[in-house]
């Protein structure tokens, strides 16, 4: 898949994905929380995308983050699934989602602290022994750094280090962190570690106040996102490059055509040819 271009399999688009007509990606992601243990119509949906593309997924509830132990029933749950689907890559947030035992519905940030480097670790490596497989983190958005004794560089860079984990880059998080907390993004791309990076996201955003954007994943992709992105690729090996897109799906030509300027910008700087989707090859 290095190279490659896909699109999340939401399910307001699935029939779309699954016949190719007018969105044409080269594989799918799908958080496994919204598709585990599901029957019916929805469960055959998945069986034809599965059947089709190659298969990412991109976790929503492990909450790496939080102070209590790890919902292991939930862990053996999501192995069987990322096994039964021929999961290629599995990814999770750099964040927490659970406080005492309940969902947040949202990703809240990390403290940029060393006790938060050694406690995540750990719960990364305990994770990846139980899939048998190793894992990407995120960088994710945020608004407000907490309790931070460390740049975000070097809490992700110790992370990835001591837990020997991979790097899921979201190149639009970096875009808004960048712009909502002043720092360079360039820069910030420079200090991470590129050679460790899995796959890339890719977003819109939407600026709310003229020093607030929030990343939504509802926008098309905007240009200087897509020049920082020119910038991140011009610096690492290929890798899958995922479109995200969580609702707005009313003109679909236009999400085709943020899928192949992405490929126009992996050709012109890594050389990947794309050819349309067929099987899981």
């Amino acid at each position: 898949m290095k190279g490659k271009v896909g699109i999340g399999l939401r399910r307001d688009i699935a029939n779309e994905i699954i016949d190719s007509e007018p969105i044409r990606p080269d594989f799918i992601e799908f958080a496994p929380e919204n598709w585990m243990g599901i029957g019916g119509y929805w469960n055959r949906i998945r069986e034809k995308a599965v059947s089709k593309y190659p298969v990412t997924c991109h976790g929503l509830s492990l909450s790496l983050g939080s102070p209590e132990e790890l919902d292991w029933d939930f862990v053996s749950e999501l192995k069987a699934f990322l096994d039964e689907n021929q999961v290629q890559i599995y990814s999770e947030h750099l964040s927490y989602t659970k406080s005492k035992n309940a969902h947040l519905y949202d990703l809240l940030p990390i403290p940029f602290r060393k006790d938060a480097v050694d406690h995540v670790s750990e719960r990364i490596m305990r994770v990846q022994e139980a899939l048998g497989r190793r894992i990407a983190i995120e960088n994710v958005s945020y608004y407000t750094p907490v309790a931070a004794e460390m740049s975000e560089t070097d809490f992700i860079c110790s992370i990835v280090e001591k837990s020997d984990c991979r790097l899921l880059l979201d190149v639009n998080n970096v875009y808004v962190n960048a712009f909502n907390h002043g720092y360079d993004a360039r820069s910030f791309i420079d200090n991470m570690p590129l050679d460790r990076v899995e796959y890339i996201h890719m977003a819109g955003h939407e600026k709310v106040e003229k020093d607030l954007i929030i990343d939504t994943h509802g926008r098309p992709i905007i240009d200087p996102v897509y020049d920082l992105f020119e910038y991140t690729i011009d610096r690492m090996e290929p890798v899958p490059v995922l479109l995200e897109r969580d609702y707005n799906f009313e003109d679909l030509e236009s999400i085709s055509a943020e899928l192949d300027h992405l490929r126009d910008l992996i050709r012109k700087k890594w050389g990947v040819v794309h050819e349309a989707a067929q099987g899981n090859a």
